[in-house]
């Protein structure tokens, strides 16, 4: 084969939506290289290594359909009469029903006049016959049945919100504005080195009544491994479904007044042991205090649970079902033969082998005791969620969904067949990362996950929104279309795959719609134009950050000209906070690490000209004097965002208390100590939540997003 696709291989990744080509973000035409065409779509269960191979995979694809009784499942809007096309042996009587998802009685579906071919398929004739769904199916997942000749097949029927909007919590007009922040880093006295669920409450409460905010946003609260070391990152866990256990306060459980004298006065020893940490600025000891937390939580659950508790942590386990079952089994086994499955032996990496069904017999307390850590969880996220909206928060508890998760992790493992081997997915060149990005995260196969009916995607969502008033949605482009890179090519060789996003954007508004809860989608970084248009139809909100946003000739976007449908903020998590970006804290550190691709020196001009270009409209807006220091102009970039028309204004906690180091450093890994650092002041002195009642600088950050006081 020659470097570029031929016609026919280039026919064969359009029908499985894999770009052969595209702009970047400079907007030049690139090809993709012919070996990542291939590998792809080997990652896809296609082989195209060969011509003959290449024309094969076209007629297979091309016939698959028409193969199938009923398409895989069929997503449409609340008041579309959409046409669904039924394969049955040419001649044979077909019919079709809809069983709605409240039980009451099927609907026929009216059949449309239109003649189609037959074709031959294997040897025989199939016809296509095309029924109506009706327009008036409500909201929800009902199920489509369908009968013709000796077949009978179903499939899912979801019917999602045209647009989904802001929940009825919200004013309805004039911004709500909330605080942003890495929960992990805020710490209490009573923390044990770590953010909890109860810091979170806590958080949300002083926020709500003593500054007026009405929401928290806070990272993926997604579980790591159970196994030292444990992964610092929050947006690569093992799973995106289930939380992890180091977000419980340990002294929230009710089995602690029952433990018995001995046990309780160990477990104070050990929460004294962590607790001593708080006040300390240095890094985060996850392996430390999930040790801690583990032995102490084990304890506990040898406490005998009162009956009510019992039945509650029962039901808890027939709803969450065999995902719950799996991801426990998973961690139970992790603990046997370490958090790498790949490497377990080979009986153990089917989860529904006889090995594991063995295994989870074995293991059946572990199992259990894994089980019961995300019940608790639950229970703690649901009180944290009613302390924010106690306290007069509208929308409470924002929660983050990461990308994807880790390779060797929980959901790798349980659900093989709908994610990816053999690639991962990353972000291709950019203004900030000009190498590009592999973020190490096998991605959902599109084909896999609609032949099953977005069960999965589905199932995750509905646990993340449970205690929710709002979805964040890490690289919301990635509903879309992901960049996938082979495993062994580097990030600048990758390629997009497309997704259905009618169906991925529509289950997503609709389990949130069902949860009351609002859609932020991060729309940040190399994304087409026509996605934030279908986003705002959606009713889905984007993410406007001050220091990206300009208008077509490069100069900064008057506030009164952004989005109304977005997160506004002034920073994010992956800049530093807005004094370090002030003083080029993030070039200096590019520049330190290697991972600038101009000189140091090109690099600090053009960030000093940007950011003089803000700065020159804060003074001609009069928010910002000549001889203003950092609180002032921290606070004057703030009072922006209260000028501009978007819904949800955004501070980032780390603003809150001065603090200037940077979260996360994309591109690096070990080369800096990313998602590590607890919440510290402009000095590094660690920040504990007692120490932010009546701050001033918390006060004045609030007026100005609210756009009071100076200015």
């Amino acid at each position: 084969m020659t470097d570029a696709p031929s016609p026919e291989l280039s026919d064969l990744a359009a029908a499985y939506g894999v770009a052969t080509e595209f702009h970047d973000w400079r907007g030049e035409h690139t090809r993709v290289p012919l070996s990542t065409v291939t590998a792809v779509l080997a990652a896809l269960g296609v082989d195209a290594g060969t011509p003959d191979s290449v024309r094969h995979a076209l007629r297979a694809k091309a016939e698959a359909g028409w193969r199938q009784l009923l398409p895989d499942c069929v997503v449409t809007r609340a008041g579309a009469s959409p046409q669904v096309f039924v394969h049955v042996p040419h001649g044979a009587a077909v019919e079709v029903e809809v069983q709605p998802e409240d039980g009451s009685a099927r609907r026929a579906l009216a059949q449309v006049d239109r003649y189609v071919e037959p074709r031959d398929i294997g040897g025989e004739l199939v016809g296509e016959a095309t029924f109506e769904l009706p327009g008036d199916l409500p909201l929800g997942w009902h199920e489509l049945h369908a009968r013709g000749g000796q077949q009978s097949a179903r499939c899912p029927v979801v019917v999602t919100p045209p647009f989904l909007g802001l929940p009825g919590s919200m004013p309805a007009d004039g911004p709500v504005w909330g605080l942003m922040t890495q929960l992990y880093s805020v710490r209490s006295r009573e923390s044990w080195d770590h953010g909890d669920l109860v810091d979170l409450a806590q958080l949300a409460r002083w926020s709500a009544t003593d500054l007026g905010a009405g929401f928290v946003l806070i990272n993926p609260l997604h579980a790591p491994s159970p196994t030292p070391p444990l992964e610092p990152s929050p947006y690569l866990p093992v799973t995106r479904r289930f939380v992890s256990p180091l977000y419980l306060r340990v002294e929230a459980v009710d089995e602690l007044a029952d433990l018995g004298e001995s046990d309780r006065a160990r477990v104070e020893r050990i929460a004294a042991a962590q607790r001593q940490w708080n006040a300390s600025g240095s890094l985060l000891d996850r392996d430390a205090v999930w040790a801690a937390k583990r032995t102490a939580l084990a304890l506990l659950h040898t406490v005998p649970r009162s009956p009510a508790r019992q039945a509650a942590y029962e039901r808890f386990r027939d709803n969450e079902g065999s995902g719950l079952l799996d991801f426990a089994t998973w961690c139970a086994l992790a603990e046997v033969h370490g958090a790498v499955w790949s490497h377990w032996p080979v009986e153990l990496r089917d989860p529904a082998g006889p090995a594991v069904r063995s295994a989870r017999v074995r293991l059946a307390e572990r199992v259990d005791f894994y089980c019961w850590l995300q019940w608790l969880a639950d229970e703690q996220l649901a009180a944290a969620q009613s302390q924010a909206t106690g306290a007069g928060m509208p929308l409470g508890v924002v929660h983050d969904l990461a990308v994807g998760v880790h390779p060797d992790g929980a959901d790798t493992w349980a659900l093989q067949d709908v994610l990816a081997a053999g690639v991962t997915v990353g972000a291709p060149p950019d203004a900030f990362n000009q190498q590009g990005q592999d973020w190490s995260q096998p991605p959902w196969r599109p084909d896999r996950l609609a032949a099953g009916g977005y069960t999965p995607y589905r199932d995750m969502l509905r646990t993340v929104l449970r205690h929710a008033g709002g979805i964040r949605v890490d690289h919301v482009p990635g509903l879309f279309r992901l960049w996938w890179v082979p495993d062994g090519a580097s990030p600048a060789d990758g390629t997009y795959v497309r997704y259905d996003h009618e169906a991925m954007v529509g289950i997503l508004a609709l389990e949130a719609w069902r949860a009351g809860a609002l859609v932020v989608g991060e729309d940040l970084g190399t994304v087409e134009p026509w996605v934030r248009d279908y986003l705002a139809e959606r009713g889905l909100l984007g993410t406007s950050i001050l220091w990206f946003e300009r208008d077509s000739d490069g100069h900064p976007l008057p506030p009164e000209r952004w989005r109304e449908l977005c997160l506004a903020t002034v920073t994010t998590h992956d800049l530093p906070p807005t004094a370090g970006y002030l003083a080029g804290e993030h070039v200096r550190l590019r520049d330190q690490l290697g991972l600038l691709t101009r000189t140091a020196e090109e690099e600090r001009r053009v960030d000093a000209q940007d950011r003089d270009q803000w700065l020159r409209v804060l003074r001609d807006r009069g928010l910002l004097s000549d001889d203003a220091g950092e609180p002032e102009t921290v606070e004057a970039l703030h009072r922006v965002l209260a000028a501009t028309p978007s819904r949800l204004l955004g501070v980032a906690l780390t603003d809150v208390v001065g603090d200037r180091r940077a979260i996360n450093q994309p591109g690096t890994s070990e080369e800096y100590p990313n998602w590590r650092l607890p919440l510290a002041d402009g000095s590094g002195r660690p920040v504990l939540l007692e120490d932010m009642a009546g701050s001033a600088r918390a006060a004045g950050l609030a007026a100005a997003v609210r756009g009071r006081g100076r200015g």
